[in-house]
């Protein structure tokens, strides 16, 4: 039962809370979650919120005379304002399972993420990456136009005697490695917090060390999550370097559904032309943003992001054995409701502990 909701929150604010980027069905559920919420008493009946497609600077430009208030909810294209963070400990939760937009905030506000909704529609698309890999649906489709039957790749028949490995097998990652062992692949991972979760899955999954990784893989998986911060223990840009996946065997699949930072593209799309990898499936880069403006630009500069931009035109003109789109994982309609409850759940556990945190924020780990 809620215990005098409003004396935590800022007298100056018109809202509540106000949801951010929040589009099409999802805006839709966050209202029915909101609604459900204060029909149990789990929100106040006054509470009084807003949902808005707009991204945080945007909204705050186009509407100067209304403050944030003490709690937002956000995706990962909304900047904060400094004036913002000053006074009171805010509290924010980012509408996605990645956190590394906010997480150089973590001393400064209570950042809390979404860990639930998305876990099977992401690792089904790493699913779908697999099978288009190994499958060369693209030299395929291309040999339908002639019908050409004769002259086909032989193509990566998925049995027990393949190697995939899932690194970072958190929620998103343990659903993969249980995903490929339905789909009859042998099936290990590598994860800094092993020891750990070897207890939690109950020794369910089989750990290896990135050394062991690389050299046994035929198919590379990257879950994990985008950590910045060069002092964590979980620091990761880069992770998957040209010189890393040198060491891998001849004929590799590479699969990225996280951060594009995590395996730069310059890299890969050598190992690719070098036929170390075999066939690359991604739907998340480098610098995201850039390279959305950029991506029919014959000036693209940096070496990222010009071999991002030759990755997705091949992958268009079924040129290669390579395989993007934009990363859209949480879209299905299973994850886009599930996303507004558990973005509401937050909510609710911010309210039951008087403003001062979520139940589950970062630092995770």
């Amino acid at each position: 039962m809620l215990n005098n909701p409003k004396e935590f929150q800022s007298n100056k604010a018109q809202y509540d809370i106000i949801h951010f980027e929040a589009l099409g069905p999802e805006a839709k559920h966050l209202k029915e979650e909101i609604l459900k919420a204060q029909q149990k008493k789990e929100l106040p009946e006054e509470h009084k919120y807003l949902i808005t497609p707009s991204n945080v600077q945007a909204f705050l430009k186009e509407n100067p005379e209304i403050f944030l208030p003490e709690i937002i909810t956000t995706k990962t294209h909304s900047i904060l304002p400094e004036s913002y963070l000053e006074g009171n400990k805010k509290s924010i939760i980012t509408r996605s399972a990645g956190y590394d937009h906010f997480e150089y905030l973590a001393e400064k506000a209570n950042i809390t993420s979404l860990r639930e909704y998305c876990v099977n529609a992401v690792a089904q698309t790493a699913m779908k990456f697999l099978y288009v890999t190994a499958g060369e649906l693209n030299h395929y489709t291309k040999n339908t136009a002639t019908f050409e039957r004769n002259n086909s790749n032989a193509f990566m028949e998925l049995d027990k005697h393949k190697i995939l490995t899932v690194y970072g097998v958190g929620k998103i990652g343990k659903r993969i490695y249980e995903l490929a062992e339905v789909n009859g692949l042998t099936v290990q991972g590598v994860d800094i917090r092993q020891e750990q979760l070897n207890d939690a899955y109950e020794g369910k999954v089989t750990f290896v060390s990135k050394e062991n990784a690389i050299e046994t893989s035929d198919v590379i998986v990257n879950a994990m999550n985008l950590t910045r911060n060069a002092e964590s223990r979980f620091y990761n840009i880069g992770y998957f370097s040209k010189e890393y996946l040198s060491k891998a065997k001849t004929g590799i699949l590479f699969i990225n559904i996280t951060r594009g930072e995590i395996a730069p593209e310059s890299g890969l799309l050598e190992l690719y032309l070098s036929e170390t990898i075999k066939g690359i499936g991604l739907d998340v880069f480098t610098n995201e943003s850039q390279f959305a403006k950029l991506l029919n630009d014959d000036a693209v500069t940096g070496n990222d992001l010009s071999a991002a931009q030759v990755m997705v035109k091949s992958s268009i003109d079924r040129t290669a054995n390579i395989y993007v789109q934009p990363h859209q994982g949480f879209n299905s309609d299973v994850a886009a409701r599930t996303k507004a409850v558990e973005a509401i759940k937050h909510v609710i556990s911010w309210y039951n502990n008087k403003g001062r945190c979520f139940d589950e924020q970062l630092p995770y780990y």
